[in-house]
């Protein structure tokens, strides 16, 4: 039996709720394809900093995971941003800012 993929856009709606139920805010930057876009969130702790996130399957555990893809000065994470863009029109970038890097990637549901 093969099992559906949420669609990204359903994804992401449940994504910024929960970040809303934390107190973290969180905004889509760029809407990717609706049904299979790929997403990046990227963490800006407002002091300069950022990191980005990305999710990829991992075949060793048959799971997805969110892999950190860049960190360090915001306007060079920005600048990741855009170049992926670049190679991918139907990506997703979802910002979160918070002060001490939570994202909530690491909680369950998030990875199916």
């Amino acid at each position: 039996m093969a099992t559906e993929r949420l669609r990204t856009e359903f994804w992401v709606r449940a994504y910024l709720k929960r970040l809303e139920m934390n107190a973290i805010p969180g905004y889509v930057v760029a809407r990717g394809q609706p049904d299979s876009g790929a997403v990046m969130v990227k963490c800006a702790t407002l002091d300069g900093q950022a990191s980005l996130w990305s999710r990829g399957f991992d075949w060793q555990s048959d799971s997805h995971r969110w892999t950190l893809q860049s960190q360090g000065a915001e306007p060079e994470v920005d600048a990741s941003i855009r170049r992926q863009r670049g190679f991918d029109p139907d990506l997703w970038v979802i910002e979160v800012e918070s002060r001490d890097g939570r994202t909530l990637l690491d909680e369950d549901g998030l990875n199916d």
